[in-house]
């Protein structure tokens, strides 16, 4: 049995540790999450592993540019559902903190005790791959077209009100204190 990996899923960085088969931990790392990043993570599989595609990965999501490019790369990635992270976790510790680096040390634990209970993502035709990149475009597109109209909104808003208090002052001269 080979040495297993872990990687605790962020916006910002991710959190990787590797464990061998006794469960002793071999590795550990925080890696950006950017290219640099990636590049880390494959040298640090790479220097635990005598082919780097072996060591097999669980990470807590299975959409996102990491979970694509490594898939992409060859590494058999297994998918972990959070809350079956969270109750794992409670094996391990009972004071229950999330931590990101234990996080990366349970997942990397599930993989290794608990393989057989988990799938592991199936690979993608060309025409999932299509369907997939056409289907993030569209909800990019979505998200600009809210983020335009959010910000036209304010825009009017703030003008409608400056206008109409103008045309009210018009027409029935500026406000006039309560008691007068």
């Amino acid at each position: 049995m080979a040495n297993t990996c872990g990687i605790d899923w962020s916006e910002r960085h991710h959190d990787v540790a590797i464990v061998n088969q006794d469960g002793a931990m071999v590795a550990r790392a925080r890696v950006s999450h950017n290219i640099t990043g990636f590049g880390q993570l494959v040298e640090l599989l790479a220097e635990h592993a005598a082919e780097p595609t072996a060591i097999e990965i669980a990470i807590e999501s299975d959409k996102g540019l990491l979970v694509a490019a490594l898939r992409a790369a060859g590494f058999v990635v297994f998918a972990i559902n959070p809350r079956a992270v969270a109750r794992y976790r409670e094996r391990y510790g009972q004071a229950g903190g999330k931590s990101d680096p234990g996080d990366a040390v349970v997942l990397a634990n599930i993989l290794r005790t608990d393989r057989h209970a988990h799938r592991r993502l199936p690979a993608d035709t060309d025409l999932a791959c299509a369907v997939k990149a056409e289907a993030r475009q569209h909800q990019e597109a979505i998200w600009a077209r809210q983020q335009t109209m959010t910000g036209c909104g304010r825009c009017c808003t703030t003008t409608t009100r400056r206008h109409s208090w103008r045309s009210r002052t018009w027409r029935t001269g500026p406000p006039r204190p309560c008691n007068a």
